[in-house]
């Protein structure tokens, strides 16, 4: 069916089918689906299905956690009684694995679909079987619990990677062959490498254009015209796992050295920075918002990535003030070059108490940036969390800007955080409410 609908035939294949069979076509994932997203064979305990935007990761994961749970006959027959669902935070799990449009209750027919209860975050089908929700904000949940299997969805975004996977494995304890199926859009994450590297994974990869009959018209032509040939369109568009440029100012090895799970309590300072755009339209670049404190320590600990694309001033000033109040911070850091006085106008006209430090760039990003990132070598900065948009950025700005060619807007408004923490003037601590 996949053929016939890359061929433009699937309207004539399927007007030359019964009500029955098409009924039946309906909930048989094998006519439909890539190879990419049909189990491997073989006795395998990882597959890793790495792909791009929109490739069919997460209807490919959905349909196998379905087959498991009914014992499909394509499948093998086997039934998974205990599934371990694992997304990067439980809305994710919710809204993408369980809810979204190619989620588990998307791909069930009626008659068979679980029934999906939030409040314990369970899925539980007619035969008994039953899927527990799980975040990587909460590692420790998955202690105690066991399964016989594990969907795990954007494993290059988790908050706490090593240790929610390292649980999971714990748990895969039930049946006779535990398995787990990993999607996601590659990033060169230490976990991602380690699992490449263990004897019991099979990989399976596809670009976004191997599902291009079931994408948005002109969705492709779009996005590849802007970012064919980057790396930034080798990683999210053909899902290909992209090593660190290597004159870049910053290495994944070093942010990952110093990341760490939450800041500390006695943070002396917190700002958030900002990075405006020049318009507001669909070409329009991002609207950088980066928050970060200040330690006892000495050391900057970058606390949120707030950033938004393609934002009205009005989106952007209403984001950035509410982390404001969120953090408690001290004040907002703006560059005004590109809307002069306009930024402090936007900020105070959605929250006047807002304090706002104008800053302007007297020179090129990668001279601002150069002191930071010589920073952030010497230790002194850490990332509280992980941070995918903004540190696919960092590690991938060199001499000549982005790759891409996109401006680097996360990346601009983290270092004008940092650049207000440590190589500012010293403002003096003061007793923060905690």
């Amino acid at each position: 069916m996949a053929a016939c609908a890359k061929a433009g035939r699937i309207e004539a294949a399927l007007g030359a089918l019964s009500d029955d069979e098409i009924r039946f076509l309906l909930s048989d994932w094998p006519t439909f689906a890539h190879d990419h997203q049909m189990p491997p064979p073989g006795d395998w305990r990882v597959w890793l299905l790495m792909g791009g935007r929109g490739a069919g990761k997460t209807r490919a994961g959905a349909e196998w956690i379905r087959a498991m749970a009914q014992g499909e006959s394509w499948n093998g027959g086997q039934v998974a009684g205990r599934i371990a669902l694992v997304g990067e935070t439980y809305a994710d799990v919710r809204e993408v694995m369980v809810e979204g449009v190619s989620g588990i209750l998307a791909v069930h027919p009626k008659a068979g679909r679980p029934h999906w209860i939030p409040t314990r975050r369970r899925l539980e089908w007619p035969n008994g079987a039953v899927a527990q929700a799980f975040s990587s904000e909460d590692p420790e949940a998955l202690r105690g619990p066991q399964f016989d299997i594990a969907w795990c969805d954007e494993l290059a975004k988790w908050r706490h990677a090593e240790e929610t996977f390292d649980m999971l494995q714990f748990g895969l304890r039930l049946g006779e062959a535990p398995r787990q199926l990993v999607t996601t859009t590659p990033r060169p994450v230490p976990l991602l490498k380690r699992l490449l590297g263990l004897p019991g994974t099979v990989v399976s990869h596809a670009p976004t254009r191997a599902n291009a009959p079931f994408l948005a018209p002109g969705f492709l032509e779009t996005v590849v015209g802007r970012y064919a040939g980057t790396r930034l369109g080798r990683q999210e568009l053909e899902g290909e796992l992209i090593e660190d440029r290597p004159d870049a100012l910053w290495s994944r090895e070093r942010l990952e050295r110093e990341r760490v799970a939450a800041p500390p309590q006695d943070l002396e300072r917190i700002v958030i920075a900002i990075d405006p755009p020049a318009s507001s339209g669909k070409r329009s670049d991002a609207c950088g918002i980066v928050a970060a404190g200040l330690g006892s320590d000495g050391r900057a600990y970058v606390l949120a990535d707030k950033s938004l694309s393609r934002a009205r001033p009005s989106d952007w000033a209403s984001t950035a003030t509410a982390l404001w109040h969120a953090l408690a911070a001290d004040c907002l850091v703006a560059e005004v070059n590109q809307g002069g006085e306009m930024v402090a106008e936007v900020i105070a006209g959605v929250d006047p108490s807002v304090p706002v430090r104008q800053v302007r760039a007297t020179r090129g990003k990668y001279s601002r940036a150069e002191p930071v990132a010589m920073l952030y070598d010497q230790g002194k900065v850490c990332h509280a969390g992980v941070f995918p948009e903004l540190e696919d950025e960092m590690v991938d700005f060199g001499p000549g800007g982005l790759t891409s060619g996109r401006s680097p807007d996360r990346m601009d408004a983290l270092v004008w955080a940092i650049t207000e923490l440590l190589l500012g003037p010293r403002a003096e601590p003061r007793v923060r409410r905690l």
